[in-house]
């Protein structure tokens, strides 16, 4: 990508509100979940996982061509988020892999939820966070007889969540542009390759397989991360925790179209809940 392209990318972007930014990356990342989750039988979840960080990372690469000539504060900062990223993304995926895509996002919602009641001064605010919370616990308690394997990988997943809505901050105010985002993606795909060969072996080499991930690469990580990073740039990471309550709703409706996972009656009451509550939350947001 030329100069100039990377410019009239960057234009574009700044034109997106990033409230927006943060929906459109929410949509962007459960369906590329949705995707992956079908790759399991013959990559794994590891293995997948492996290859969406591998192939992102050339993508982002390819992209921003970013300098190596970095401070050492910025540097800090890109090693910190490439770590907590393929950590997350390993136990997300390992989570999906033994429960549904609902239940393990609404468990892994935990962690930006309690980024949301930590940051909050707001009294109104709280009451959004609450009616979240309601719907998180009722869409948990319906799905039942979680495995709890899954269940432990979801909540690991919530807490490297939480810890990358902060990283993800910091990186945005040490780099001004996605060259950092790239260098970062480039770290977490080594952390993560080891553990995808070992787990996948020459599974990873598949054209077929090589294809799907690479539109989850896509879906998954550059859309998303690169929506997100700019969004926080422009919003307190709080503000960004609150309005992360959408992803349960969004993941149980890619399972629902995606996957064939149905919902109960209860399940689209919870998801209702997670849905005002971000709404409001929107809405009473400080601008």
């Amino acid at each position: 990508m030329s100069h100039s392209d990377r410019l009239t990318v960057t234009r574009l972007v700044d034109g997106i509100p990033p409230t927006a930014l943060v929906l459109l990356g929410v949509v962007s990342v459960q369906v590329g979940a949705a995707v992956a989750k079908q790759l399991f039988a013959t990559a794994g979840a590891i293995g997948t996982v492996t290859l969406r960080l591998v192939l992102a990372a050339v993508v982002l690469l390819a992209i921003w061509r970013p300098s190596l000539r970095l401070d050492r504060r910025t540097l800090t900062v890109v090693v910190t988020y490439g770590v907590v990223l393929a950590a997350m993304n390993l136990c997300f995926y390992a989570a999906i892999e033994r429960i549904p895509l609902g239940a393990a996002v609404t468990i892994e919602f935990l962690g930006p939820l309690a980024v949301a009641v930590a940051g909050s001064r707001r009294w109104l605010d709280g009451l959004w966070v609450l009616l979240a919370g309601t719907g998180v616990v009722l869409l948990t308690r319906v799905e039942g007889g979680l495995l709890w394997t899954g269940v432990l990988f979801a909540l690991a997943a919530g807490a490297l969540w939480a810890a990358y809505i902060f990283v993800t901050a910091k990186l945005g105010t040490a780099t001004n542009d996605g060259k950092g985002l790239a260098l970062a993606m480039v770290v977490g795909a080594a952390v993560a390759l080891p553990f995808g060969v070992t787990s996948a072996g020459t599974a990873l080499l598949d054209p077929v397989v090589l294809a799907a991930a690479a539109a989850v690469a896509l879906l998954s990580s550059v859309v998303p991360y690169s929506l997100e990073l700019e969004a926080l740039r422009r919003m307190p990471p709080h503000v960004f925790g609150i309005l992360m309550s959408l992803e349960p709703a969004v993941a149980a409706l890619a399972g629902l179209l995606l996957l064939g996972e149905h919902l109960s009656l209860a399940q689209w009451f919870a998801i209702c809940c997670v849905v005002v509550a971000s709404v409001g939350a929107t809405r009473s947001a400080k601008r």
